[in-house]
């Protein structure tokens, strides 16, 4: 019998919103925290027995007030008048930085996002997004951006209906995910606006291309530096391994083409999705922004490569272009990194370690700054 858990917390600091951070166990498999909210209060849902534990994060009576209750396995937020909307997402372990639960809260007196999507939703007019926990905000700086002003999205590729690659080693899914809010929080760190395609094992819509589609326009919806789509390579072959990176454009002669057909949904649809964004690809070679636009996708990747194959000593695959639809965008530097093969039976055993892919994070996180800091 699992003895129940007890938590720690407390107030983390940044900017524009509230932070709570519930630290959770060493070793607590990544989940998706229940959350409900009503009058006063916001409860979260864990997966696990609790000890029971009440204190005060902001004490009195005001509108600012914050307590806490744990009871059986759900820790209750007191909540006074002045909090608004409420988020609650799985943070993994950084480091010696244990897991967690990190529960947002914003202000009630800014009404206008309850009333108008935050940039990072992209609405369907068909059918709703399943998303099991929304995104539908940005993470916050963890403090004041300094030198760098900037907003990044990170797309853990897959997710929901769509895991990926899986082989004796790895789910894709899980480890696009680990590594993109690794890498988040880093950046945060920096005072870099992260926002992520998804933050749970979840899809953003049920058809692929229309999930894909979404994921594509979180790139083009406000001021967006970079967009960093993260994905797990396999292979027939299980010799073949190693790091690639790619930006939008045309096929290099002699390139291969199963790995973007893959990406982009697999089978007849990837087919599709694959031949309309080559034809995208050739419309906007042309164009001298576009084009412009493209040298820093090319530049970024460049950067992306070299520092997780730095990090990593994994073989240097290379920077290519081809026709990925996530990253077809010609008006934001993007694009696509394959952090290895999962179906390796060296590497794939590599990126199931918590430790590798803080390395790759590391890596991922310095290539942005060092990118967004020369721009």
């Amino acid at each position: 019998m699992v003895s129940p858990v007890s938590l720690t917390v407390e107030l983390r600091p940044v900017a524009g919103h509230t932070r709570v951070f519930v630290t959770l166990p060493a070793g607590t498999p990544a989940f998706v925290p229940g959350l409900s909210r009503a009058t006063g209060q916001a409860v979260i849902s864990l997966p696990f027995d609790l000890l029971p534990v009440e204190g005060n994060l902001v004490p009195g009576g005001g509108s600012n007030a914050l307590s806490y209750g744990a009871v059986g396995r759900q820790l209750t937020l007191g909540l006074g008048a002045g909090y608004g909307r409420v988020e609650a997402q799985f943070w993994p372990a950084v480091g010696d930085w244990p897991p967690g639960v990190v529960v947002d809260l914003w202000p009630a007196e800014k009404p206008a996002a309850a009333v108008r999507p935050a940039p990072v939703v992209v609405p369907v007019p068909t059918a709703t997004p399943v998303v099991a926990a929304p995104a539908s905000a940005p993470p916050a700086p963890v403090r004041p951006a300094g030198p760098v002003r900037a907003t990044v999205v990170l797309d853990p590729g897959h997710g929901g209906n769509d895991p990926g690659m899986t082989s004796p080693w790895v789910r894709e899914a899980d480890i696009n995910l680990d590594v993109a809010l690794r890498t988040a929080r880093l950046l945060q760190s920096h005072g870099v606006a992260v926002r992520l395609t998804r933050q749970a094992d979840a899809h953003l819509h049920p058809d692929k291309a229309a999930d894909l589609n979404l994921r594509a326009r979180m790139a083009t919806t406000g001021q967006v530096s970079a967009f960093v789509s993260i994905h797990v390579n396999a292979a027939t072959d299980p010799a073949a391994h190693g790091i690639e990176t790619y930006y939008f454009g045309q096929p290099l002669p002699g390139q291969g083409r199963s790995l973007a057909v893959r990406e982009n949904g697999g089978g007849s649809l990837g087919e599709s999705l694959t031949r309309q964004a080559a034809g995208a690809a050739q419309g906007v070679l042309g164009d001298l922004l576009s084009q412009a636009k493209l040298s820093f996708s090319r530049r970024l990747a460049g950067l992306v490569q070299a520092e997780l194959v730095a990090a990593t000593g994994a073989r240097d695959r290379g920077v290519k272009t081809d026709a990925f639809y996530v990253i077809r965008t010609p008006t934001t530097p993007a694009i696509l990194t394959e952090l290895g093969f999962g179906s390796s039976p060296a590497e794939g055993a590599r990126l199931a370690d918590a430790a590798y892919r803080q390395r790759q994070a590391e890596a991922l996180s310095r290539a942005l700054l060092r990118f967004l800091n020369a721009g």
